[in-house]
């Protein structure tokens, strides 16, 4: 099957203002299939939120190419960043309704459009409330239907959930993967969260200490629907103990420690 997107050989360099340059991703080079759900994965520093910039079009990469297979995919991506970025002075519908007008959607099927997405993210009697009035989780649910309404195809997801209490967060993953079985797209998802990356996705890239390339691949062979179920798999709890493994040596340099904790890592 031909690759949706397609990163070669990704490298990004930062010119300091002391004049000396820091190496944010090197030589990164992987695909991603139309309809995948993808994680990138790594310690503080890695350059996830670098290369999250360059597949949204918003940092050009020093060297290497991005490839789209369809050439439409560059012109409709969404992305959701950790800060709900909402337009304080807007509504929720009025949120939800901005980028549609940007695109210049018609009235009667932005409507359409807006009471769909309220519905899905159970936004019911909040149409016409504030961001400041809404809570972080339901914030994050007009962030996440103002960017569905335009119907990108190419959804980048930074960290989306992490602001968010232990209950709010796992609430938000079953409504993403929901909304996704029903409304296929292509996403790719950074995320410091091995438990989530493993619940969430058909492939987990995992991108090593600074600067960034990719270490390794994980494919995530469970079955989908996932539920409760899933997260006490044996399988699940392996993959999970396997990817944890690769970061913590990645993230602490274990190979320069000499920590009795981490002996059997």
């Amino acid at each position: 099957m031909e690759p949706f997107l397609e990163l070669k050989n990704i490298s990004k360099t930062y010119a300091l203002e002391n004049r000396e340059t820091v190496e944010a991703l090197h030589d990164v080079d992987f695909s991603v299939r139309e309809g995948e759900f993808i994680s990138l994965i790594g310690p503080s520093g890695c350059g996830k939120t670098t290369l999250m910039k360059i597949l949204a079009g918003l940092v050009e990469p020093t060297t290497g190419e991005l490839i789209a297979h369809k050439p439409e995919i560059f012109r409709n991506r969404g992305i959701i960043f950790q800060q709900y970025n909402l337009f304080p002075w807007l509504t929720t519908e009025k949120n939800i309704d901005f980028g549609l007008s940007a695109i210049h959607v018609s009235a009667e099927n932005r409507r359409k459009i807006i009471t769909h997405y309220v519905q899905v993210m159970g936004l019911q009697g909040f149409e016409n409330v504030y961001p400041k009035e809404l809570s972080g989780g339901m914030q994050q649910r007009v962030a996440l239907a103002r960017t569905l309404a335009t119907n990108p195809k190419l959804l980048l997801m930074d960290e989306p959930f992490s602001a968010l209490d232990v209950q709010t967060k796992r609430f938000m993953q079953d409504l993403l993967l929901q909304v996704w079985s029903k409304e296929p797209r292509t996403i790719v998802f950074v995320t410091h969260d091995v438990e989530e990356a493993v619940f969430m996705s058909d492939s987990i890239y995992i991108m090593s200490a600074h600067p960034g390339v990719i270490r390794e691949k994980v494919k995530v062979d469970l079955p989908r629907p996932r539920d409760l179920h899933t997260e006490f798999s044996g399988e699940f709890i392996k993959l999970q103990k396997y990817v944890q493994e690769i970061i913590t040596k990645e993230a602490l340099g274990l190979e320069k420690l000499d920590l009795e904790i981490y002996k059997n890592l």
